[in-house]
Order: structure tokens, then C-alpha cells, then sequence
């Protein structure tokens, strides 16, 4: 017991580095072994939480970090995207033209898009019911991290999905077939992704 209570007064009392980082290491392992598990049996999902990594969801003009002209849906040098019917403005025409109206649009769950850095909470879903306009995870090979879009289109067997930011669908994202799907986003916690991204960015993966 004495020994016990000498390993909590230096977790919790110590002000030494060796304490702050045996702490860190505590902290993972919780997070990794006990709550991410829990989240994800009480959420019916492998992933329960995932931090957004990109822009592709973002409704502003921005180059996501990297050295080249800002944009949005292809078009570049923009100013002032400051609400919905801005976005739509730039980026309604492709969605027009695959029959998805603004008002249908307005429905869809994070109908302004989410950003970088942000932490999306996933709930397991039935094939079934998924709908147009629902914000899924899923996998695609050759790729380091799920990627996270929006469900443009359903097939008896797959989805295709686009990402908001971005001028058109990529080639993978055209027929993703119902077992690479890992969640449907349900909520939005601002910024707190960016330690992730960070850690991310540093590390190349």
C-alpha cells in the first residue's frame, strides 16, 4: 500500500519532467485502451471520433496549408464566403446539375461544411439508412487515414461521395461499396483536431 501511494503521489503531486511525461503516456494509453474502445461499443463503430485532417469540407476559400492560390470549387482568389448562400453561389452549380437543389441541400447535416482541426464524433450505421447528404467515413486504398466526405449519390450497393471544398468527385469516391464505410459523422467538436493534425503533419502520415 505504501508502495502504491509513493506511484500516485508522483503521477499526481510530482512536479518533475519524468512525471509530466509518465503522465502523457498514461493519458494515451487511457484514451487508446479504455475510452476509444468504450466510445466505440456504445457508438457501433470502430471509429468513434476522428479528427479532420483536410479542407476538403471547408466552405471558405482557403490552400489547406499548402503553397498554392486559395480556392474553392476550382475557382480561385475569392474574398468573403461568409455563409451558405455564398458557398452556393461559388459551388451550386455542380450539385444543380446532379439534380440536388439548394433547399434539398440546406437539409443536409452540416449543411456549412466543417474545417480542418475539427473532431467529428461517428455513429455506426445500417447501410439502409443512410441518406444523401449524410457525412461518412470510410476506407480507400493507398490512403494513410479514412477520409470523410459527403454522400452525393446511393446505389443499391455503394455510395458516391465529394467532398464540399473540392471542384468535383475524385475517381475513388465514385462507387464506394458499403464495406469500406466506418461511421456517419452526428457532431462537431471545434479545433480540438488540431493536435492531431499537428502531430500528423510533423510526423508525414
Amino acid at each position: 500500500m505504501r508502495y502504491f501511494k509513493k506511484i500516485w503521489n508522483f503521477i499526481w503531486n510530482d512536479d518533475s519532467l519524468l512525471s509530466w511525461f509518465v503522465n502523457v503516456i498514461l493519458a494515451i494509453v487511457i484514451v487508446k485502451f479504455l475510452i476509444y474502445p468504450s466510445l466505440g461499443f456504445l457508438l457501433n463503430t470502430n471509429f468513434p471520433v476522428v479528427a479532420v485532417v483536410s479542407c476538403s469540407m471547408e466552405h471558405g476559400a482557403t490552400n489547406c496549408g499548402d503553397n498554392r492560390i486559395e480556392d474553392l470549387c476550382g475557382m480561385a482568389e475569392l474574398k468573403d464566403i461568409n455563409n451558405f448562400d455564398d458557398y452556393w453561389g461559388v459551388c451550386g452549380s455542380w450539385y444543380e446539375a446532379k439534380n440536388i437543389t439548394k433547399e434539398e441541400f440546406k437539409k443536409y447535416p452540416f449543411k456549412n461544411g466543417f474545417k480542418k482541426g475539427d473532431i467529428m464524433v461517428l455513429i455506426g450505421k445500417n447501410f439502409e439508412d443512410i441518406k444523401e447528404g449524410d457525412i461518412l467515413v470510410f476506407n480507400i486504398g493507398g490512403y494513410n487515414a479514412p477520409i470523410i466526405h459527403r454522400v452525393i449519390e446511393k446505389t443499391k450497393d455503394g455510395v458516391g461521395t465529394k467532398g464540399d471544398h473540392n471542384i468535383d468527385q475524385n475517381s475513388f469516391e465514385k462507387d464506394i461499396k458499403k464495406d469500406k464505410l466506418l461511421g456517419k459523422a452526428v457532431f462537431r467538436i471545434p479545433y480540438l483536431g488540431w493536435v492531431k493534425v499537428i502531430f500528423s503533419e510533423i510526423i508525414g502520415g
